[in-house]
């Protein structure tokens, strides 16, 4: 009898520990313990959109980056140390990744409004939907409650975050190990009609490639040689790449995807094509879904209860 009552105490501990660690991440998780995050957050991210346009896709990418890989929990912030080399340099991030001083900024502020208490994981959440509002997107409830990570690993950002040349297996694959569905990875692929990417990410695409319109090749090859210009940069939406809209969608149908893994998801599939075709003809469709599909990424495995750490400076651990 001791030992049925002490094991129906412990699955009653883990029920109980599991259901608050779904409940702990919660858009109102800071109104009393730092009331004005939200809204600090808000005013430095403007100030740094207005002061370059293309940072909101870049804070917008370094929210995925760091989700995609062990979790939405700030890693992707982390410097190189002595016990281990972090994810700055992984081939993902290395000379394409930005935004760490905006979230130093950002950090900063909070630190003097609340010392120890929002962390760097939210912050890039935050950001991310604060970028995508600025530049004419949709809006969600974050959920907050993201501990930080004391560690980051590149080995991991290599294998965790897809390649611009992955094909839709690869890319439906990369998604489905993160818990995101076909829909979330077509919808997510909308993030892609902001912000600017290097011709080294699109050179494969324009010169290998048959699944691409002939005339915007050409004029990709003027600006990105067979070799050279690897950090000459183009945009992922040729149209309106500061506005966050559904061009992005309707390039594709005209196979003006800039990068590989753009022209992916509308090339042939019944799995995405018919996808592509309905955000390419309803914004509101796609601003719904792109949303549901951010909250659903922001909830990929957070550290929570005891778990990680409130990072005091977001490039290394306390």
């Amino acid at each position: 009898m001791a030992l049925f009552r002490s094991l129906l105490l412990i699955i009653l501990i883990v029920a109980v520990s599991s259901c608050q660690t779904n409940a702990q991440l919660s858009p109102n998780y800071y109104s009393s313990t730092c009331p004005q995050a939200l809204s600090i957050v808000k005013a430095e991210v403007a100030a740094a959109i207005k002061n370059e346009t293309r940072i909101g896709a870049s804070l917008l990418r370094l929210h995925f980056h760091d989700c995609f890989v062990n979790g939405c929990d700030g890693s992707v912030l982390l410097d190189d140390n002595s016990t281990f080399i972090g994810e700055k340099t992984a081939v993902p991030n290395n000379n394409s990744a930005r935004g760490f001083n905006v979230v130093d900024n950002i950090k900063a502020r909070l630190e003097k409004a609340c010392p120890g208490v929002v962390s760097c994981a939210d912050i890039l959440a935050i950001a991310a939907r604060d970028s995508v509002v600025r530049l004419g997107g949709p809006s969600w409830k974050v959920r907050l409650g993201r501990r930080d990570s004391t560690s980051a690993s590149r080995s991991a950002a290599n294998a965790s975050i897809p390649p611009p040349t992955s094909n839709l297996s690869a890319l439906i694959s990369s998604f489905s190990a993160q818990g995101l569905s076909i829909k979330n990875l077509v919808a997510l692929s909308g993030a892609h009609t902001i912000g600017l990417a290097r011709c080294t990410s699109f050179r494969s695409h324009i010169y290998n490639d048959s699944n691409i319109d002939r005339s915007f090749a050409n004029s990709l090859r003027r600006i990105c040689p067979r070799s050279g210009n690897d950090s000459v940069l183009a945009p992922l939406d040729r149209q309106t790449s500061t506005c966050f809209d559904n061009l992005y969608y309707k390039n594709l149908l005209e196979k003006k995807g800039l990068l590989h893994s753009d022209q992916e998801i509308f090339n042939g599939s019944s799995l995405t094509d018919g996808l592509v075709k309905m955000y390419a003809a309803d914004t509101s469709l796609l601003f719904k879904e792109f949303a549901k599909s951010m909250i659903k990424m922001g909830n990929i495995k957070p550290l929570t209860g005891n778990a990680g750490e409130i990072r005091i400076n977001c490039r290394k651990a306390n």
